[in-house]
């Protein structure tokens, strides 16, 4: 069972007093799935927008990953198979 795939990933920070903002969107060519995430300056701390965009990436990129797997059990349960813990599907990869 041979499959190859080519999915589009963009990522979009924004900042608006003191608040990173990033959404990320994913295009499978069927199924578009969208990502949020933000990260707030306390206003005491030094400013370094870098670490604004790391968090509110991560978080966006966490978001997306979240709706990937509950995707993949929504179409595991679909063909009649019950769907395994969280935890058992983070622990099993494809092989690289």
């Amino acid at each position: 069972m041979s499959h190859t795939a080519e999915w589009t990933v963009r990522l979009y920070l924004f900042e608006d007093e003191g608040t990173t903002k990033a959404r990320v969107v994913l295009e499978s060519g069927t199924t578009s799935l969208t990502g949020h995430g933000a990260a707030h300056c306390n206003p005491v701390d030094t400013d370094v927008p870098e670490i604004g965009d790391e968090l509110a990436a991560g978080r966006a990129l966490h978001d997306l990953a979240r709706q990937l797997v509950d995707a993949a059990e929504g179409d595991i349960e679909a063909l009649g198979t019950s769907a395994t813990s969280r935890e058992a599907l983070s622990a099993v990869g494809w092989a690289m």
